[in-house]
């Protein structure tokens, strides 16, 4: 006789999909902080003789070519879909020194403007840097979080994503407590089952002797 798959087995892929649903409502839970250039217009050029070269790097990052932006006072739109999009990703709580720079083939790239770019600087999904005579670019970070105050205040922010972490470490918890509930009820189920098969067996075996030795003291075995 062929018993069926444990519910262990048989439900597992339904947990486990239960869970990453779980997971992913959870809000900022495997949300990505992509950055992207939305327009850019630069006011100067370091080079001389040919167009320049500009591009985009954060620390310890490859650099980022805008090859469209060679001409001074002229604003540049892309759609954010271009092949070297999206410019960096963002850490949730940690800012990024980056940069806009003209690469120059024999001595150090020019320096537009380098600052801290955080993820608390978009302001609905969008910031804007400035830079006196040398340019003006808008980024969009759809899932960055807006600054509520000053650079120097982001207590509340802080606070806010403790919550969320508290929030989702007792979700994955309660989801993980259920299943093991849940095998656990299911393994006492089958345990019980064995059981009551082997008193089962236990009383028809005692049955059965008991109908030997009746046959015994009739004198019917010895008929036959």
């Amino acid at each position: 006789m062929r018993w069926p798959a444990p519910i262990s087995l048989r439900r597992r892929p339904f947990l486990l999909f239960g869970l990453l649903v779980a997971l992913f409502t959870i809000p900022g839970v495997f949300s990505l902080r992509l950055v992207t250039l939305d327009t850019i217009e630069i006011f100067t050029t370091h080079e001389w003789f040919f167009k320049p070269t500009v591009v985009f790097r954060c620390n310890g990052e490859n650099k980022t070519y805008l090859l469209d932006v060679k001409e001074t006072h002229t604003l540049y739109t892309f759609k954010g879909e271009e092949s070297w999009q999206p410019l960096t990703e963002l850490p949730e709580k940690k800012c990024k020194r980056c940069g806009l720079f003209e690469e120059d083939a024999f001595k150090p790239d020019d320096v537009f403007d380098e600052w801290e770019m955080c993820s608390s600087d978009f302001k609905d999904g969008r910031y804007t840097r400035f830079k006196e005579d040398q340019f003006n670019a808008t980024f969009l970070c759809p899932n960055c979080t807006a600054s509520t105050g000053d650079h120097g205040n982001r207590e509340p922010s802080a606070e806010l994503e403790t919550k969320k972490a508290s929030i989702a470490v007792i979700i994955i918890v309660s989801v993980l407590a259920s299943v093991l509930v849940i095998i656990a009820l299911f393994g006492g189920y089958k345990y019980w089952q064995k059981k009551k098969r082997e008193r089962d067996q236990a009383r028809f075996l005692k049955l059965f002797e008991e109908g030997d030795d009746l046959e015994d003291e009739l004198g019917l075995s010895n008929e036959l």
